[in-house]
Order: C-alpha cells, then sequence, then structure tokens
C-alpha cells in the first residue's frame, strides 16, 4: 500500500471513529443541545481537526442517520429476499421496519427527526459532500418495488399508486409502532391489549385491505 492509500485509509478510519463518538453525544442529548465542543470532546480531538472532516453538527448527524438507512436498507432486503409474491415481500418488509424499531430506537427516532424536514434545502445540499443523502430513499423505494412486484403478479390490488400507497404504509407503520409501544401501559393494558396485539392486527389490516381475494391470508 503506498502512502496516498494509507493516509486515505487513516482520513476514512477517523472519521468513522468521529461519527463513532458523535453517536454516543446525539443520542444522549439530541442534536438541538449536542455541540461541536461535545462531539470533539467525546472523540479526544480538538474541535479544529473534527472541522478538518465536518463544517457542522448537522452534517455529523446526517452521515449518523445515513448509518440507520444502511441498517433498514439491509434488514428489508433480508426480509424479503425469500417472498413468494409481491404482498408476501411487503409484509416481510413491513416485519424488518418494526425489528428495526424494537432493535435500533436511536436510529429509528433519528430518520424520524431527519424526515421532519429539519433540514433545508441548502443543507441538504452541503450535506451530499461528505455523506450519500441519497440513501434515505433506498428503503423506501424497496417498498415501492415490491408493491409494483405484487401489482403485477396479481397479489396486490392496483386501486392506488404504488408510490403513494408505499408512503401510506410507511407513515401508518411508524405511527402504529409508536403509538402502541408509547400506549401500552396508558391505555392497552387496561383493556387486556398489548402493543403485540395491536401491531399483528395492523399486519393484518393490511393484508386485508391492499391484497387480492386469492392472496389473502387468514
Amino acid at each position: 500500500m503506498g502512502i496516498t492509500e494509507r493516509k486515505q485509509r487513516e482520513k476514512e478510519q477517523r472519521r468513522e471513529s468521529i461519527i463513532d463518538a458523535a453517536e454516543t453525544v446525539f443520542f444522549s442529548k439530541g442534536l438541538e443541545n449536542a455541540t461541536m465542543d461535545d462531539v470533539a470532546n467525546a472523540a479526544e480531538l480538538s474541535k479544529g481537526t473534527l472541522y478538518l472532516y465536518f463544517n457542522s453538527k448537522e452534517q455529523i448527524y446526517l452521515a449518523i442517520i445515513m448509518r440507520g438507512f444502511a441498517i433498514l436498507d439491509q434488514l428489508f432486503k433480508e426480509a424479503s429476499q425469500n417472498a413468494i409474491n409481491g404482498l408476501d415481500k411487503v409484509r416481510a418488509i413491513g416485519q424488518a421496519y418494526l425489528r428495526f424499531y424494537d432493535e435500533y430506537p436511536n436510529y429509528f427516532m433519528g430518520l424520524l427527526y431527519y424526515e421532519s424536514n429539519t433540514f433545508s434545502t441548502e443543507q441538504i445540499a452541503e450535506l451530499q459532500e461528505v455523506c450519500d443523502v441519497d440513501r434515505s430513499e433506498h428503503s423506501l423505494n424497496q417498498l415501492v418495488a415490491a408493491i409494483e412486484e405484487g401489482q403485477n403478479d396479481g397479489s396486490i390490488k392496483q386501486t392506488i399508486e404504488p408510490l403513494k400507497l408505499a408512503l401510506l404504509l410507511w407513515s401508518m407503520s411508524t405511527g402504529v409502532f409508536q403509538v402502541s409501544h408509547c400506549k401500552e401501559k396508558l391505555i392497552l393494558e387496561r383493556r387486556g391489549l398489548s402493543s403485540e396485539d395491536v401491531i399483528n392486527t395492523f399486519f393484518e389490516f393490511i393484508g386485508e385491505s391492499i391484497g387480492t381475494e386469492t392472496q389473502r391470508k387468514p
């Protein structure tokens, strides 16, 4: 390995170590309360060195969020690879999203924050310099593709355009996961329900709503 390659590798390793340290800071304090000083201290670097890699705390935060999207993207791929048709693939993606919510709660909340239009168009353009912002579209595109597959193979109704249906399913799933867990003790347990009951019923409802007669499962 030449000098140039070694320096580039060391730079990438330093960048990843900064992101590792920043995760601890942002996940504990939140983006609004965290500072570049906090990140520099956690990474055991000077603030000046930190600015050699990232221009702002927003850039670092987006790099963290792209890690979350990468995990979600991989979960979707793994879950849907053995699906027998488009509807089955949509179900698998839904279960993978639930797994992401359960196993990676910090990334899940980070993705919600990112998708709340917190970042301006100008900031997104700037952030593209340091991370693959387009990755945020990959997971949604997988769901769109699964719906299109289902509409083509006859397992999903063709009454709603795939992108619109994907956005509806994504939004509904996010809300159901959050509400069923947050309200479990306040509401559900008093009525003899659990978050698992609600989520399972939700998945059944979705299957009944978008699946064709021949492909619906009991």
